[in-house]
């Protein structure tokens, strides 16, 4: 899925990712069928309680984190959108409900994490699911202690009490922004009765942000396992693929790969045949596959909050044009040398450059572009076909979290990131200029790569992307 990455200024946290690093061996890019899913493990309490300490440890002993959950959100009249859990609390706490905030109080002799949650309730249980409560929080959830929601205004406050810092993310939920800034100014208002209330908010996802860059071999799993079943859908997107059909067909039936392994999209999937592959976040899956046009797939799962995102382009009668071959087999080059270049040393912007470098080579080759290539990079007129970046962090989120550049200087690729390396070329109807045999060509193939000790690790291998394979594959059906 394409993004234009941020450039924002990062914290260090060496100590803790040299422990989780992977040394998982380097695989090579490859075309076979994905393998049957073997049922990863959830990641366990242990790693929870690992990521807590290090963010206490990181924030100082007079402070205090505060962490709330993703709230619940109303789709139409009394019909909720499906829950998700915010990233940053599932990532610190594993607890799946709503109505809940994580406490963190370094140092503290009663228990430094503290969970508010809903209270059991058989009526609302009746109708809504069970809650853990506050004794299924502790027992389950690894709490020191945990308290009903619904106390948080008393209990909350004096937890802040004599703290300097508040760890929090503002702008993210503004109701509970107003909450956390009532309690601090109820706190300063006591001043002349002794209560000491913190004096400053540090924005808390500047921590998180570089802990979740760095992938534990437990989040590894996860993702690898994302990504079988992503490749499992995009093998049955082929197989079901024929002219004549809609879109939305075979978006439906990439979903029931994904459901039948209990994930579930990590984006709206984009299904674009013909002239829709040129829009790059297509979004309507309605049109119908018509003989001779390629489709584009972009679709990723999250399976157990992790994500993955793979996009492959295929001819929807099964065989190449001439045209088509060619323009693919330019992006396919592209694609196989930026995911060459992902490994530890090279900075984050390498793969983009190799992919621009292959990628205007080639535009010269297919008549797309004039002139010398290193002019023509040099004044970026590949912009014209391929207008976004080669990647993006991938983990929790689908564009994960991660700075991409430390001052002015874009970061350096170390073992335990993970990210997309997706070149595209895109060349619509009313393009000027260009043959007229690549006119509503639209082409992106997309993998996700683990940058390992000794290089990298493609963890979507299991969707092919050569063409003969794809045709054959195809065929086959």
């Amino acid at each position: 899925m394409t993004s234009r990455p941020r450039s924002t200024k990062s914290l260090s946290t060496k100590a803790y990712r040299s422990s989780r690093s992977t040394s998982a061996p380097k695989v090579a890019a490859v075309t076979a069928l994905a393998p049957p899913s073997v049922k990863t493990p959830p990641i366990g309490r242990d790693e929870f309680a690992r990521r807590r300490r290090h963010l206490m440890k990181t924030m100082g002993r007079d402070s205090i984190a505060i962490v709330p959950a993703a709230p619940v959100h109303l789709r139409n009249n009394d019909v909720e959108y499906a829950y998700r859990q915010d990233s940053n609390f599932h990532y610190l706490t594993g607890f799946p409900e709503p109505e809940s905030v994580a406490v963190l109080i370094p140092g503290r002799p009663h228990g430094e994490y503290l969970l508010f949650v809903r209270a059991r309730d058989p009526q609302r249980e009746t109708w809504d699911g069970r809650r853990s409560g506050p004794s299924g929080a502790r027992r389950d959830f690894g709490a020191d202690d945990a308290f009903p929601i619904g106390d948080i205004d008393e209990i909350l406050p004096g937890l802040m009490e004599g703290r300097e810092k508040i760890f929090y993310t503002v702008g993210v939920n503004r109701e509970f922004d107003r909450r956390v800034v009532g309690w601090v100014n109820g706190l300063r208002a006591q001043a002349k009765q002794g209560r000491h209330a913190p004096h400053e908010i540090v924005a808390l996802e500047h921590v998180l942000r570089d802990m979740r860059l760095y992938k534990s071999r437990g989040e590894i799993e996860q993702m690898r396992e994302a990504s079988r079943i992503a490749a499992r859908a995009h093998v049955r997107a082929m197989r079901f693929c024929e002219p004549g059909r809609f879109e939305y067909e075979v978006a439906a039936e990439i979903l029931h790969e994904f459901h039948r392994a209990r994930a579930d999209i990590s984006y709206l999937p984009i299904v674009g045949g013909g002239a829709n592959g040129c829009i790059l976040h297509y979004r309507e899956n309605a049109g119908e596959l018509r003989d001779g046009e390629l489709l584009l797939i972009d679709a990723g799962c999250e399976y157990e909050c992790y994500a993955s995102d793979i996009t492959r382009t295929f001819p929807v009668n099964g065989r190449f044009s001439p045209a088509q071959r060619a323009a693919y087999e330019v992006i396919l080059e592209a694609n196989l040398a930026a995911i060459d270049a992902v490994r530890p040393g090279n900075d984050w912007n390498r793969p983009h450059e190799v992919a621009v470098q292959v990628l205007t080579a080639g535009m010269v080759r297919l008549g797309l572009l004039k002139g010398r290539v290193t002019s023509l990079v040099k004044s970026m007129a590949y912009l014209r076909f391929f207008m976004h970046k080669t990647g993006h962090w991938l983990g929790m989120d689908v564009h994960d979290v991660g700075d991409y550049k430390i001052g002015k200087a874009w970061r350096q690729l170390e073992a335990g990131m993970v990210l997309t390396i997706e070149p595209g070329l895109y060349i619509p109807s009313g393009t000027r200029g260009v043959p007229p045999e690549f006119r509503n060509i639209g082409i992106r193939i997309e993998d996700d790569v683990l940058v390992t000790r000794e290089g990298h690790e493609v963890l979507t291998h299991g969707a092919p992307k050569d063409p003969s394979a794809i045709e054959t594959l195809m065929a086959a059906a």
